[in-house]
């Protein structure tokens, strides 16, 4: 199963750089959306024996990343009229640059760490490291909400690939917590994204500069 899980973390990490290198939000939205749906599969073919406790996970979490969550971005998008980055604080090229470098990095640096021997053949520690590093770049590269709310959702997705070393001794309630986590966060920030756009008629998070006490 090692190569069903190398190939869909691989899956994932070439999304990130999909998402780095796309001004349109659409495109970002269904990268997010096409990740954690890969991801959510990934219980599933590390426990040989699952049970209804792991598959009712690895379904909420599909459906959670995969659909509920790329849904109220859409939906947030066509609000707010917006289908395009136009102005990111890092442009598209030298962000997929960042996103290149950052995932060769993590490979490197992967196979420098004190893995167990189950773990030291896999895309695990690699994947996660350049999950993480793709989520700080879209938080801190892109100017729209919407944009942002994606990168929160990559580097979530890179801690919960960290949080799989341990299947075997973490409780699935941790994962299940972590989804939670997640779907409430983005329900909170839904709701500061409608405020933005009903205060300033745009997404743009650089017009918070103009508010004062």
């Amino acid at each position: 199963m090692s190569e069903y899980i190398n190939l869909l973390i691989g899956i994932a990490m070439g999304l990130n750089l999909l998402a780095l290198g796309s001004s349109r939000l659409p495109t970002l939205i269904m990268a997010v959306a096409l990740q954690g749906m890969a991801l959510g599969l990934m219980p599933l073919l590390m426990e040989t024996e699952a049970d209804w406790r792991l598959v009712l996970v690895a379904l909420a979490t599909v459906a959670g990343k995969g659909l509920l969550i790329p849904t109220l971005l859409r939906k947030a998008m066509r609000a707010a009229h917006i289908d395009r980055e136009v102005e990111p604080f890092i442009g598209f090229v030298p962000s997929l640059l960042l996103g290149a470098g950052g995932t060769i990095a993590a490979v490197a640096l992967a196979r420098s760490l004190p893995l167990l021997p189950e773990h030291s053949g896999s895309l695990l520690v690699p994947g996660s490291l350049a999950s993480v590093f793709t989520g700080f770049v879209l938080l801190i590269g892109r100017a729209k909400a919407i944009s942002q709310v994606c990168g929160y959702l990559i580097l979530e997705n890179g801690i919960y690939l960290f949080g799989l070393l341990l299947i075997h001794y973490t409780p699935l309630m941790v994962e299940a917590g972590i989804l939670l986590d997640v779907t409430v966060g983005v329900f909170i920030i839904g709701i500061i994204v409608d405020r933005i756009q009903r205060a300033f008629d745009s997404l743009d998070t650089r017009k918070l500069t103009a508010l004062r006490e």
